[in-house]
């Protein structure tokens, strides 16, 4: 085996950090992680908060690609991170209410500035970026279709992954730095781009996401109790009562299609008939709501009231989350795998779908066509399809002289990096641009186009948020050895049977719990280093390393070293590196250190020598 040198820079420390590097907004996962182990909880939120100004929304419905990258997962299972940032939330952000006291502490504003710079869309991106620009002094003026901000998070999010107070507490937040909202202002009807510049605004971001479902081109879809995805969420989400009938299908196999799923499943429930016999007014409203839970039980036990998916890919295909399938199967809902849809069959209202086999979804080279098996007709009865097969923007409103490109997926071309679309001045993000991604996606968007417009209107790079106070690192004391196997404590959720009717399911750790979780993280964030003036190769930490991922080997194994005589080197490798220090702590000369590394998203990148 040969072993390729390299000089540590910036760059490859922060590879070594795989959850800040996978997060669209370079969150300290680790940092805040490591934070709730040693306590301080305070400091948990704020790291936490510090990119990213959603954190209680995005520990409860982030798609968490962290935990994807995390290299706990190689020893046993991921750090539960999401988790983690709603219990550091619940102890310091708008749950506590204490969130803008303790960021007006620690964050130092920045002056007001006069330009004005208009913003399409209340959604996740659209309010990232107003937040930024306010916090760069600018006057983010943001305008949004809709009675309420928030877009798809308070329009498509159900309620039972998302607490509807929680996310109202955020926006407040965000408005409260200087942002003015105007509501039920269409962009196309009220304004245009053209009069936005008229208008005096220096600089126009356009986040209007993708709330335009895709249509299904088969016969049948214009038959009444056929819904779109989109549609269905958003009057379900507003409190209007979709009638539905007793069996559902939905067609698609991604989280949007879940989602429908398991809010068609609670819709289902909510209009089933009480029985005569109800709670007395002395049992409350846990007991009433437990009869609820019953009927709507039995009532899908027994087939009356059922929700089942229809999706071309088979389960490892579906581009759903393992853990959204895993949710909406215990929740009662069945998957068929591998069925296309060929027809909807009914006179006035759908009454069936006729599916074909799917034969396969990707062709050899692994892009998405799919094949079906004639011959293999048969129909699935149902009362209503609700088809959740994508999204896409709608456009009407651009006009010839805005000078705003549309791509061939038609979204808004834009500048991957800058976001910066064809019209000067113009810049689009989140949905609009990209299509329908994760939230988190959406709000690294906003802050992006924020960073441009302050480099347009300044010609300066944005400021690094100022901290009154210097954060420090966080070294979790492990004492004993086997951490590293201890396992993942499992986040506390209402039972399956117990789900319909309930404001939220997922119900959080308790303290000990989240001590517990947050102590197996590895400290990515933390690196080995030696001062080679004073090793003496003496082969102590290879010995204790419980890794073995320390070996001394000859130099000539090493490429690019090119040693003049026959000699060795000590080579640490950081993918198998548990952090535990025992190497630290053995070593007879002290050449080794534990490292501290401020990561790109804090803005403090250094080096910190925090044990030795």
């Amino acid at each position: 085996m040969r072993f390729e040198a390299a000089a540590i820079g910036a760059d490859w420390l922060d590879d070594n950090v795989p959850c800040t590097r996978a997060c669209p907004v370079l969150t300290n996962a680790g940092r805040y992680v490591s934070a709730i182990a040693a306590g301080d909880d305070e400091l948990a939120y704020l790291i936490a908060r510090m990119p990213n100004p959603f954190p209680s929304i995005c520990g409860r419905v982030c798609a968490a690609p962290c935990e994807v990258a995390c290299r706990r997962g190689e020893i046993d299972e991921p750090i539960a991170i999401r988790a983690l940032k709603r219990f550091a939330c619940e102890h310091g952000g708008v749950e506590s209410g204490r969130a803008e006291r303790l960021w007006r502490e620690a964050v130092e504003m920045i002056p007001r500035r006069g330009e004005r710079v208009a913003i399409v869309g209340a959604g996740p991106a659209g309010l990232a970026c107003a937040h930024d620009l306010a916090a760069y002094g600018y006057q983010p003026v943001v305008f949004d279709a809709a009675d309420r901000p928030g877009g798809m998070m308070v329009l498509g999010i159900p309620t039972y992954r998302l607490r509807r107070e929680i996310l109202q507490a955020e926006i407040r937040a965000i408005l409260g730095l200087g942002v003015e909202l105007r509501t039920e202002t269409a962009l196309g009807r009220d304004f245009s781009l053209s009069s936005l510049k008229a208008d005096g605004f220096a600089a126009t971001f356009i986040a209007a996401g993708a709330m335009r479902s895709r249509d299904l081109q088969v016969p049948g879809v214009e038959l009444d109790g056929v819904l779109k995805a989109v549609d269905f969420l958003i009057n379900a989400n507003s409190g209007y009562r979709v009638e539905l009938g007793d069996r559902v299908l939905v067609v698609g196999g991604g989280n949007v299609a879940l989602d429908v799923a398991r809010t068609a499943l609670r819709e289902l429930a909510a209009g089933h008939p009480q029985p005569e016999a109800g709670p007395s007014p002395e049992d409350g409203v846990e007991a009433a709501a437990t009869v609820t839970l019953d009927v709507a039980r039995v009532a899908v036990r027994m087939g009356a009231r059922e929700v089942r998916c229809v999706a071309l890919e088979n389960r490892q295909e579906m581009p759903a989350h393992e853990y959204e399938i895993e949710e909406a199967e215990r929740e009662g809902i069945s998957i068929l795998h591998r069925l296309g849809p060929k027809r909807l069959v009914g006179d006035a209202h759908v009454e069936g779908l006729e599916t074909l086999d799917v034969s396969s979804v990707f062709d050899p080279d692994g892009r998405f066509n799919p094949r079906f098996e004639e011959g293999t007709e048969k129909v699935i009865p149902c009362d209503s399809v609700i088809l959740a097969i994508g999204q896409s923007p709608d456009l009407s409103w651009l006009e010839p002289d805005d000078g705003v490109e549309v791509s061939p997926r038609g979204t808004i071309a834009v500048d991957r990096d800058s976001l910066t679309t064809s019209a000067p001045g113009i810049y689009a993000g989140g949905d609009v641009a990209f299509g329908p991604r994760n939230l988190i996606d959406a709000i690294g968007d906003g802050r992006r186009a924020a960073a441009s417009i302050h480099r347009l209107l300044s010609g300066e790079e944005p400021p690094a948020p100022r901290f009154r106070r210097m954060l420090p690192v966080t070294v979790v004391d492990r004492p004993l050895l086997g951490y590293d196997g201890i396992p993942r404590v499992e986040i506390p959720s209402v039972p399956s049977e117990r789900r319909i009717g309930v404001p939220e399911i997922e119900l959080g750790y308790t303290e000990e719990q989240a001590r517990q979780e947050a102590a197996r993280c590895l400290q990515c964030f933390l690196n080995i280093e030696l001062e080679p003036s004073l090793c003496i190769l003496c082969g102590g930490c290879v010995d204790i390393c419980p890794e073995r991922c320390i070996r001394i080997v000859p130099t000539e194994e090493i490429d690019g070293i090119g040693a003049p005589i026959p000699s060795s080197a000590l080579i640490i490798q950081e993918d198998y590196c548990i952090r535990c220090a025992l190497c630290v702590e053995r070593c007879p000369t002290h050449a080794l250190s534990l490292g501290g590394w401020s990561e790109s998203s804090t803005g403090l990148r250094e080096l910190e020598t925090v044990g030795g």
